[in-house]
């Protein structure tokens, strides 16, 4: 499970940029595939989250505070991606008014 990590602002763990590899990739290409594979990592650790409340709830082999813990991670990790997507839609519409 990944771990959230604090380093100039909360930041989900793997989610690094990627290289691009023998220049193949172009530049939206390669911010495509980042934000793809964030979003990818978000929905793991929501799906981590539910599978540890079930475990919870059902069958009563789970521990609260893991449940609770893989909760607020996916948690966090969720809210940093809608700030990002606020930032970038911010940047996109402050393009759309520049003058040419």
């Amino acid at each position: 499970m990944k771990d959230l990590i604090i380093q100039g602002g909360l930041k989900p763990a793997g989610i690094e940029p990627k290289k691009p590899d023998d220049g193949k990739q172009v530049g939206s290409n390669a911010f495509g595939s980042v934000l793809k594979d964030a979003i990818m990592d978000i929905n793991k650790l929501q799906t981590d989250a539910d599978k540890a409340i079930a475990k919870v709830q059902l069958e009563d082999a789970g521990s609260i505070h893991d449940a609770m813990i893989a909760l607020e991670k996916a948690g966090i990790s969720f809210q940093v991606m809608m700030q990002v997507r606020n930032k970038i839609l911010d940047a996109y519409q402050e393009v759309m008014r520049m003058q040419v």
